[in-house]
């Protein structure tokens, strides 16, 4: 059974920061590509970022310079830390990974809401 639990989101005010966390079981985060979405109000899922097997990075345009997606392969944990955080980053985040059309998983969901 896997599982993917994101920790919990929270208020912040614009430029500050703040990490999140995806706990994953079932499954090992360092074979397996992990990404980070989030969904804003009335907007689609958007990728924010995701971490390859090989380590290799990838972020939306919108958040480049800003957000930086890691992994702890003892912990068995994948992380995205937001810096500089702006209103427009509000939004619920999930934890993503996909194995095959048959095994597609997603985390609860976490809100993260940015004030000006």
């Amino acid at each position: 059974q896997v599982q993917l639990v994101e920790s919990e989101g929270g208020l912040v005010q614009a430029g500050e920061s703040l990490r999140l966390s995806c706990a994953a079981s079932g499954i090992i985060v360092s074979i397996y590509t992990m990404t980070w979405y989030r969904q804003a109000p009335g907007k689609q899922r958007e990728l924010v970022a995701e971490i390859t097997r090989s380590g290799f990075t990838n972020y939306a345009d919108s958040v480049k310079g800003r957000f930086t997606i890691s992994r702890d392969n003892a912990k068995n944990t994948v992380y995205l830390e937001m810096n500089s955080l702006k209103p427009e980053d509000t939004a619920v985040y999930y934890c993503h990974t996909f194995l095959s059309l048959s095994r597609d998983y997603w985390g609860q969901g976490t809100q993260v809401t940015v004030s000006s």
